[in-house]
């Protein structure tokens, strides 16, 4: 996918300025943010920005979805969304194939769905807000070069069939290939549970560790788990490329344990993504059931990049300084 920051810049003016007008909001208009394991921090941070939006324009809105890695449930609470004929729906498809005639019924009945995090592309959502996975996959594969100096053996975590995990795969496979020395050994599918990734990292130092050089986590559960059991074992050597910025995984970079970690901004991807739900509510488009991103004259983006940080030894103590203030000004 390509960025379009020109289109995404103006549209965002367009939100900005019809939203500042005075009147158009109703106190029972409702935006409803569904993703799958709500309870993670992630996810949280999503939440604070989908409460900030709705503050501003004087609405409602709610995160729901199930407190685990559950497709099904993630399903049934988007189902439950559409059925409360909100003015909007964001949402994060845990499995698109799931997702996609949700997606398509919710726009027949004139929602707006927007796609945040995880993106169904073949769907009638108007559009995707959230991060550049391939290229953040590329990041992750460049510095995963340099540290293992173009070669070594990979194990990667992740979950098969998740749209925004399996383009993170393509990039790094992408910036890998550069170096004929460095294979990708092993696919985990860590289905949402942290327990997986600590249990298939323990099997491998006690049977393969020679073998492996280096571990890459395209979620963010995992690479807390891996840090951990390398600690314990005293393992160097070993590097490991991280997803996202949990508190754990910071203190791991801190302590030299983890290399790296992609920073991704959840909390911008729900704040944007109620603002053009926003708009599309008040300034509604002819019909909503359509596929936007092959629609040559669209309204919006297919694609907008809220964009991926790199986080190293380097640059670490100010994004834990960063997390500790945002947390104590809640």
């Amino acid at each position: 996918m390509k960025t379009v920051p020109l289109i995404a810049v103006v549209f965002a003016g367009a939100v900005v300025v019809s939203s500042c007008s005075g009147g158009r909001h109703e106190p029972t208009e409702k935006y409803y943010l569904v993703a799958a394991n709500i309870k993670l921090s992630y996810w949280q941070n999503a939440q604070a920005g989908l409460i900030h939006a709705a503050r501003t324009f004087a609405v409602q809105a709610e995160m729901i979805g199930p407190d685990t890695y559950d497709p099904p449930a993630e399903r049934d609470a988007f189902r439950k969304a559409v059925a409360a004929k909100p003015a909007g729906i964001l949402v994060s498809a845990a499995d698109p194939n799931i997702m996609r005639p949700e997606i398509d019924a919710a726009a027949a009945q004139g929602i707006p769905v927007i796609t945040i995090d995880s993106d169904v592309p073949n769907s009638k959502r108007v559009t995707f807000v959230g991060t550049n996975n391939y290229q953040a996959g590329l990041m992750g594969g460049r510095v995963l070069s340099q540290k293992l100096n173009g070669k070594g053996n990979i194990v990667v975590f992740t979950m098969p069939g998740q749209a925004n995990l399996d383009e993170r795969l393509h990039g790094y496979k992408d910036a890998i290939g550069e170096h004929s020395g460095i294979k990708i050994v092993r696919e985990v599918d860590v289905k949402g549970d942290p327990r997986i990734a600590f249990d298939t990292a323990e099997d491998i130092m006690n049977r393969e560790a020679a073998k492996v050089d280096g571990f890459v986590c395209l979620e963010a559960e995992a690479c807390k788990e891996i840090a951990d059991v390398l600690n314990r074992r005293k393992a160097a050597g070993k590097v490991i490329l991280a997803m996202d910025t949990y508190k754990e995984t910071l203190e791991w970079i801190q302590k030299g344990v983890i290399a790296a970690t992609i920073g991704q901004k959840p909390y911008t991807m729900a704040y944007f993504g109620t603002q053009m739900a926003d708009d599309l509510h008040h300034v509604k488009p002819p019909t909503l059931d359509r596929n936007w991103s092959q629609d040559l004259f669209s309204i919006v983006p297919a694609f907008v990049d809220t964009g991926a940080t790199l986080i190293d030894k380097s640059n670490v103590d100010a994004f834990l300084q960063a997390q500790t203030s945002a947390q104590a000004n809640k």
